[in-house]
């Protein structure tokens, strides 16, 4: 599979796009990504199963260059939650090898896909009512993060995203602001992608029919182009998030998320 000239301009067009939202909404631009890159696989002759389990995987890896830009850009204005990060961040890692090296490589892309509609449509729902939590609640101790980074990490390998569309509402919810939980999330994504594409290599090795360019489920031609142009757009979009009012930020949030949980579950279906 060649990177011919409309490829490229797809691929582009997705970094530029993905990178943007990796610093407006924490999300590592992965529930964008996985839809985009499903379309584009699917249209040059991936197998429709083998496109969705490439497309999460390669979301993932491109987190890992989007991570360290925006994150950088959130840590500038103070943004970021490190306490929380170091609370959360081993559950993570084992959340995620969990899910990438083992369940993702035993479940049918179809599956992956009807599940990504469904949470992100179900995270989308909990964003757009802003239900407010009670005044007096705040994040649970230690104990109680790690088990909140490991089912974050879980779900992260099974969908291929950065986490935010669990972290952000969690956060929220342990009433951090939304500012400070789009940050803190987006320096999440880093351990959370780390740990996932080790697992999506690993468990990709012996896979049959891999396009041109495939080192396990990771997709290498699309994951250098689009790296390129998020990490260019991810300060852009963290800028852009700090000069937002919350209330809008949020509906921003969950109209994304709709629309993408919307056709996944579309795409789920239609492949079982």
């Amino acid at each position: 599979m060649t990177l011919e000239p409309l490829l490229l301009v797809e691929l582009v067009a997705l970094g530029l796009a993905t990178g943007l939202l990796a610093g407006l909404l924490g999300i590592g631009g992965g529930m964008v990504m996985v839809p985009f890159l499903t379309v584009i696989l699917s249209s040059r002759g991936a197998a429709p199963d083998l496109a969705v389990k490439m497309a999460i995987a390669t979301s993932m890896a491109t987190i890992i260059f989007t991570s360290v830009s925006s994150v950088r850009a959130h840590h500038k204005r103070g943004a970021v939650r490190w306490d929380i990060v170091k609370r959360l961040a081993p559950g993570i890692v084992l959340g995620s090898l969990i899910s990438s090296m083992g369940v993702f490589a035993l479940l049918k892309g179809s599956y992956l896909a009807i599940f990504f509609g469904l949470f992100v449509g179900f995270s989308a729902t909990q964003m757009f009512i802003d239900k407010k939590p009670k005044p007096s609640r705040q994040m649970p101790g230690t104990g109680g993060q790690l088990a909140a980074g490991g089912f974050i990490g879980f779900l992260s390998g099974l969908v291929g995203a950065g986490g935010g569309f669990v972290s952000v509402p969690f956060m929220t919810w342990c009433n951090v602001s939304i500012h400070n939980a789009v940050a803190t999330s987006a320096a999440l994504g880093f351990p959370i992608a780390v740990a996932n594409v080790a697992g999506y290599i690993f468990s990709g090795q012996g896979v049959q029919n891999l396009p041109e360019g495939a080192f396990g489920y990771i997709w290498l031609p699309a994951l250098v182009v689009i790296a390129i142009c998020s990490v260019f757009m991810a300060p852009i979009g963290a800028k852009a998030a700090h000069n937002l009012p919350v209330g809008k930020l949020k509906k921003v949030f969950a109209t994304v998320l709709y629309l993408l949980s919307a056709y996944m579950l579309w795409k789920g279906l239609t492949s079982l």
